[in-house]
């Protein structure tokens, strides 16, 4: 049998950007123990059923399955989430659109909407920091609204609903004083679609047309026929695009636009404030 430490040590993982932290994140979890366990008991030796788990763990993260599809669960904001393969993975450069929409609006009541939810990921971060908010989330997938919805039910958030509608279609004569999104917006010929955890993660979550724009033209489209007077739009986007979606946005009658740049540095989210 081997140790702990010794099992890390070997895991071997060639092709992962931080194969340690995929490692532990596995044998944590085939352990059903934390990480912090690892550090703490490096020189136990886990029994043969857990070392099976582990290396079976290891085969699918050889194969390129992002361990959060492994381990069926992903961190965002202060939450644990529910993870599937039909929806996209969250990732921590969409919190900017969160801290960006707690930032902008205050504590009061408020109506809020989260368009292509997945997990929830957005409208869960925001209802646990808004009470008085409520926060809907749609998605064309079936799937993806219930497992938000299970999500949402897990963490007891009352404040939130989750919708099925593609985009702003099934919410005819609703209103909100916040609209935000994380659509797709990668261009169908990007190489990048050929790489890493992308390749496992559903392209109707990811691919948008030519140019990466055309889900993002529809919401700043339809958007401000769903807008209180005053109310935001925030829109993630690539790392170049930010150009374009704030002249879409100044076309489409929007104010104050502008963008905001994420810890990398780059333009990731641009936003407007639709007035009338």
């Amino acid at each position: 049998m081997a140790s702990i430490e010794s099992l890390l040590t070997n895991a071997d993982l060639p092709d992962s950007p931080t194969p340690r932290l995929d490692a532990e994140l596995l044998l944590a979890a085939a352990l059903g123990k934390p990480r912090s366990y690892l550090r703490t008991w490096p020189e136990r030796e886990p029994d043969a059923a857990q070392q099976a788990l582990f290396d079976t763990y290891l085969q699918r993260r050889r194969a390129g399955e992002p361990v959060a599809y492994i381990l069926g669960h992903q961190g965002f904001w202060s939450l644990d989430l529910e993870v599937a393969s039909h929806t996209l993975i969250p990732r921590p450069d969409t919190e900017l659109l969160v801290e960006t929409a707690l930032e902008l609006l205050p504590a009061t009541p408020l109506a809020a909407l989260d368009l292509g939810t997945g997990t929830g990921a957005i409208a869960l971060a925001l209802a646990s920091e808004r009470p008085l908010w409520q926060v809907t989330g749609v998605d064309r997938v079936e799937d993806a609204v219930a497992l938000a919805e299970r999500n949402r039910q897990r963490l007891k958030l009352d404040n939130a609903e989750f919708l099925h509608s593609h985009w702003l279609s099934a919410l005819a004569g609703r209103h909100y004083g916040l609209i935000l999104s994380n659509p797709p917006y990668i261009r169908a010929d990007d190489h990048h679609l050929d790489q890493g955890d992308v390749r496992f993660e559903p392209s109707s979550a990811l691919v948008s047309g030519a140019d990466g724009l055309d889900d993002i033209r529809v919401i700043i489209q339809t958007a401000p026929a769903h807008l209180l007077p005053g109310g935001w739009l925030l829109l993630e986007h690539g790392f170049d695009q930010a150009e374009a979606v704030r002249a879409l946005l100044t076309a489409a009658g929007f104010n104050d636009v502008h963008s905001r740049r994420d810890l990398a540095g780059h333009e990731r989210i641009s936003l407007g404030r639709f007035l009338t």
